[in-house]
């Protein structure tokens, strides 16, 4: 099967209401649902925007809550025959999934790139390997998944049976589009569920394309419905749907928390991955010159667009000067340029809006007594293409206190603030201030102070002298603000499935 995703960008901004049958072609995509490609029912469409020349380029379904109750409908009817498929078949079918998201990786990642203003390279050697890794990794991890028992000497014997939950839904955000749908969806449907999904509606693109995978693929109608457009029509509905026995939700904190709140009277199983304002706490008696490439890494990838970047950097004082010296200098080499390029290194941020809110927060940190060491504007990018393109250049601050704003908020930009610390229970307290508790990064050659220093942090996950070093095995998630539930390897599989023991009497 060949993908095909159209470059142009000359499209019609302005359209009307119940004309779109008529004019509609492949740069307006539609709905999956039911094994089928169908527009909304409202026949309504969102502008699709490129980040890297700010002009429209395609067209999303805006759905409302009747295209989610078909969505529903189909996956509730397709639930008792695909609960009930052998686990070899599913996995074969998750499989032949991950085979073709492999041969198709150039398209889905131009597609990725495109839409979402990430560097290309970053596409394939990242985004679209672990979309296809997610597949095989739950369509293998299925056929291994065993339940546990208990016997009561001469008296019982009790079994678990885990039972898929029926339907569930899948909301994934924008910044890791197609990585982080399937990390939800393989494990939903390798254990029996069928899903609604709704992807974001900012990166829409590589999820239209997965729809045509899975119809390549043979994964029965009603399995997976992927259902576009805006959260407070789409995710809202799939959050209130009676039919809807879990969510797995990706995204901002207030949104989690509005989700929390909506069923919180509903009892829904709940798995909450939001925000981070993750520190990065690097010792002297560090590796220096293996932290100082990682730490470039874990604050500026994806533009800062990745909710494990370590963005809060606290520097043990006797090193302070030499890394800020080279941080510095190896920030201002970073490339900012046309996504497309191999050259490259820095792309766009994703919309318009996040552009004006990253620029909102440096020109927050100047106010609140931070200085700019470096970058702190929209960046100038030669490509003629991307002349209205959003661009920030990667920007370092310091000497703001742990406990300002721009210390204490989600940016989630090429945004990074320096601090120096004296003692390992100053920079802890530093490190725990803020309200969240996603992850962290610890830098030492002394294995003592790392476990002693990762102990005491408030933080789902930890790295020690590494950064997005992912085991798929391990489980995933965060503390405070950060979320609720774990995902990842068994942990995803159980929060899936719901336990059901057994007791048999014996004789």
């Amino acid at each position: 099967m060949v993908l095909i995703f159209l470059l142009t960008e000359d499209v019609p901004v302005v359209y009307k209401e119940g004309q779109m049958k008529k004019k509609r072609g492949n740069k307006y995509l539609e709905n999956y649902i039911n094994g089928e490609m169908i527009g909304p029912e409202s026949d309504t469409y969102i502008d699709n925007y490129n980040p890297a020349t700010g002009a429209v380029y395609s067209f999303i379904p805006d759905s409302d809550k009747k295209d989610v109750a078909i969505a529903v409908k189909a996956a509730d009817k397709a639930f008792n025959s695909w609960s009930q498929t052998p686990v070899d078949k599913r996995c074969r079918i998750m499989l032949r999934i991950a085979d073709l998201i492999e041969q198709n990786l150039e398209n889905l990642a131009l597609a990725e790139s495109i839409d979402n203003g990430k560097p290309l390279s970053l596409a394939k050697s990242i985004d679209i390997p672990r979309a296809s890794a997610n597949f095989r990794f739950f369509a293998t991890g299925i056929m291994h998944f065993a339940s546990e028992s208990h016997i009561m000497e001469n008296s019982a014997i009790n079994y678990t049976n885990r039972k898929p939950l029926g339907v569930v839904g899948c909301i994934s955000p924008w910044n890791l589009p197609l990585y982080l749908f399937t990390w939800k969806i393989a494990p939903a449907i390798a254990t029996g569920n069928c899903v609604v999904a709704k992807p974001s509606e900012i990166t829409p693109m590589t999820a239209d394309l997965l729809s045509g995978i899975c119809i390549e693929a043979g994964l029965p109608p009603g399995v997976l419905n992927i259902v576009h457009g805006y959260g407070h029509k789409v995710g809202k509905a799939i959050t209130e749907h009676p039919k809807v026995k879990g969510i797995s939700f990706t995204g901002g904190t207030k949104t989690g928390q509005e989700i929390a709140q909506v069923t919180a009277g509903t009892f829904k199983k709940l798995s909450l991955e939001m925000g981070g304002k993750n520190p990065n706490i690097i010792f002297a008696d560090c590796n220096f010159d293996e932290m100082m490439r990682t730490t470039l890494r874990s604050s500026f990838s994806n533009q800062g667009q990745i909710c494990l970047c370590g963005p809060r950097i606290f520097i043990e004082k006797p090193i302070y000067e030499k890394f800020k010296k080279e941080f510095v200098e190896r920030t201002k080499k970073l490339k900012v340029g046309d996504p497309l390029s191999p050259k490259s290194r820095q792309g766009a941020v994703v919309s318009k809006e996040h552009f004006e809110k990253i620029l909102y927060y440096i020109d927050l940190a100047k106010k609140e007594g931070g200085k700019i060491l470096c970058g702190g504007k929209k960046a100038t990018v030669t490509a003629s293409r991307c002349k209205n393109g959003w661009f920030i250049e990667p920007t370092i601050i310091e000497g703001l206190p742990p406990k300002c704003r721009t210390n204490q908020e989600e940016i989630f930009g090429p945004v990074a603030t320096i601090m120096p610390f004296e003692r390992e229970s100053e920079v802890i307290r530093y490190a725990n201030s803020t309200p969240y508790g996603l992850s962290a990064t610890i830098w030492t050659e002394d294995i003592s102070k790392a476990h002693r220093t990762a102990a005491l942090i408030e933080a789902g996950i930890i790295w020690v002298n590494c950064w997005l070093v992912r085991d798929l095995r391990t489980p995933f998630g965060g503390v405070k603000n950060s979320g609720m539930g774990r995902e990842g390897g068994w942990e995803a599989l159980r929060f899936f499935t719901e336990p059901q023991n057994v007791c048999v009497k014996l004789q």
